[in-house]
């Protein structure tokens, strides 16, 4: 793991009443990101069911939704697969003083990829220079680039799909390739142990989360953007 998983505690009363007070504090960020022209870029990692859309749907609550995408990655298209894998992460990119939200992003390459075997093993070796590279590129341009990655637990992994499976409203979130990804749960956890060994930078740092508790997490995910912002006065 990475060198240090950040402990978040959960303080249930209190957890709606800061949930409003960050989100409206995000969205006057967004103004100050909007005033400096400087673009957020926000990275969501993790194994299936780590919670990574729920937190972004309570980060972008108050915000404009001119200024800002959700962009939810999942396998890339025939189409896509006609140009370099970074490509059609270049096109969602966010013009200066807007904001991404990148549910899963070009990790995929030394994640899933690797794992399942879709490409060979000298193109996701390659791919952390290009990953580096290319964020590199990014932040000496000015963006603001922040990297989350929501760690659950395999226990607590099997009760949400459990709890998505009985769930009609949510049953078609959990599909075959799911259990199948989590019985590769050892071989994961080695690709993103590489992961965040050969790209956790100055310019893009990675903040892993234990995930097992949503509400907390959502608030030190919006806690630390606003930060990272703040620091554009």
């Amino acid at each position: 793991m990475i060198e240090e998983i950040i402990e978040v505690t959960d303080e249930e009363t209190e957890y709606k009443t800061r949930m409003k007070e960050l989100q409206k504090e995000l969205g006057c960020g967004a103004e100050l990101l909007m005033q400096k022209k400087v673009p957020l870029i926000v990275v969501f990692e993790g194994l299936d069911a780590s919670g990574k859309s729920g937190c972004i749907r309570r980060l972008t609550r108050e915000l404009d939704p001119k200024q800002y995408k959700v962009i939810p990655i999942s396998a890339p298209t025939e189409e896509e697969k006609r140009y370099h894998y970074l490509h059609r992460f270049w096109k969602n990119l966010p013009p200066a003083g807007n904001i991404a939200f990148f549910d899963r992003s070009w990790y995929g390459r030394v994640l899933v990829e690797r794992v399942e075997g879709f490409c060979p093993e000298e193109e996701w070796r390659r791919a952390y220079r290009e990953i580096n590279e290319f964020e590199r590129q990014l932040a000496d341009g000015g963006a603001l680039i922040l990297k989350f990655w929501l760690e659950v637990s395999e226990e607590e992994q099997l009760v949400r799909f459990k709890k998505r499976m009985e769930n009609p409203e949510k049953a078609h979130k959990i599909t075959d390739e799911d259990w199948r990804n989590r019985a590769k749960r050892e071989e994961y956890n080695s690709a993103r142990d590489d992961m965040f060994r050969m790209t956790d930078t100055e310019y893009a740092k990675w903040k892993a989360i234990p995930a097992d508790n949503k509400k907390p997490v959502r608030l030190f995910v919006a806690e630390e953007i606003i930060y990272y912002i703040n620091l554009l006065k």
